[in-house]
């Protein structure tokens, strides 16, 4: 897969939160590295002052590591608390809410394995497929993609996943220079690529403007960012055309709202990654829905084996697209419903 090194499990932080009348609040994501010592910075306090509680995560962050996943699970408790769903608490739509899917796969196949793929997951219904970039040369990559463009035609939007953004820790390969990348760039834009992401370095802002200025290729990017400050360089330098911060690794549920208004006066884009399980999907999925910018959701599904009943395992039903959709529930707060049962059974701390 993209990872250079190979995964044999799968592994789910679940956070909840409760109030003194016993309603909680549940979220996940990564395990809360520097809550451990800080939890009096919280209890006692009022569960709805969230702008409060997101300043000291944002402050914990800062010193420690990331604390998102607790302040999804606090907008989750609010919700309940208020007797609504958190999309809709955010200001947005007053009916259900549906987001367009994006299908976004993971496996390195063959061009033909691929191309298969491709197809069965046009007919699922979905509109849009992500590949992974990670082959030795990306020659070999874009022969993939155009192997999938040949056998789908203009029926399927395909975006392209880069990852030359950041790296896992075991991972010391060089990120591409900014002339690799437009090389790679004007191979896409052949293939009638819907965007490009994560072509650059993170920290990159003028190799990344250059690229959008010149690449004719919307550019993604974002979803490792940590800071709002970053946010505002990347917009203020003009280096993206889609923002795809994840709630539960930065800037938390109300940030990216925060985020989607001020990119709306831009005619950006933002569609947040959600690569991970249902808990993160759905966080996600009620701060884009209320930001109102995405034109596809990050829906994780590569099959046959990334499906949602691996994905969403600590979920009672796991999340399913309905014809390339995703549709959120009426149930206040996020509507995460956990399996108790499995959880207790597959607990490891």
């Amino acid at each position: 897969a993209w990872d250079s090194r190979p995964r044999t499990a799968f592994e789910a932080c679940v956070v909840r939160v409760r109030d003194d009348e016993g309603r909680e609040g549940v979220c996940g994501g990564e395990p809360l590295s520097g809550l451990a010592g800080n939890e009096a910075l919280f209890v006692g306090r009022d569960p709805l002052d969230i702008d409060r509680h997101a300043r000291v995560i944002d402050n914990l962050g800062f010193h420690y590591g990331r604390l998102c996943p607790l302040e999804a699970a606090l907008w989750d408790l609010a919700g309940k608390i208020r007797g609504e769903p958190v999309f809709r608490m955010l200001g947005g739509a007053s009916a259900q809410a549906s987001l367009p899917l994006y299908a976004s796969t993971g496996s390195l196949r063959s061009a033909e394995e691929t191309a298969d793929a491709a197809e069965r997951i046009l007919a699922t219904g979905f509109a849009a497929i992500k590949l992974r970039f990670h082959r030795p040369d990306w020659r070999e990559d874009i022969a993939i993609v155009a192997a999938v463009r040949q056998r789908v035609g203009e029926r399927l939007a395909i975006m392209v996943d880069c990852n030359q953004g950041w790296r896992m820790p075991w991972d010391v390969e060089e990120p591409w220079d900014v002339e690799t990348a437009l090389a790679v760039a004007r191979e896409l834009r052949a293939l009638g690529v819907y965007w490009m992401e994560e072509p650059l370095h993170r920290g990159d802002y003028t190799g990344m403007a250059r690229l959008r200025r010149e690449a004719g290729i919307r550019i993604a990017g974002g979803e490792m960012t940590r800071e709002w400050h970053e946010f505002e360089a990347l917009l203020d330098r003009g280096c993206l055309d889609v923002y795809q911060p994840d709630v539960v690794l930065t800037l938390g549920i109300g940030g990216l709202v925060r985020l989607g208004r001020s990119i709306g006066e831009q005619d950006l884009i933002l569609t947040p990654h959600t690569w991970g399980n249902g808990l993160a999907l759905l966080a996600n999925a009620h701060a884009a829905a209320a930001a109102g910018r995405a034109t596809f959701l990050e829906f994780p599904y590569d099959p046959p084996e990334w499906l949602p009943a691996r994905r969403d395992f600590m979920l009672t039903q796991p999340l399913e697209a309905e014809n390339g959709e995703l549709v959120l529930s009426d149930r206040p707060g996020l509507g995460i419903q956990l399996d108790e049962e499995r959880l207790r059974a597959t607990q490891i701390g």
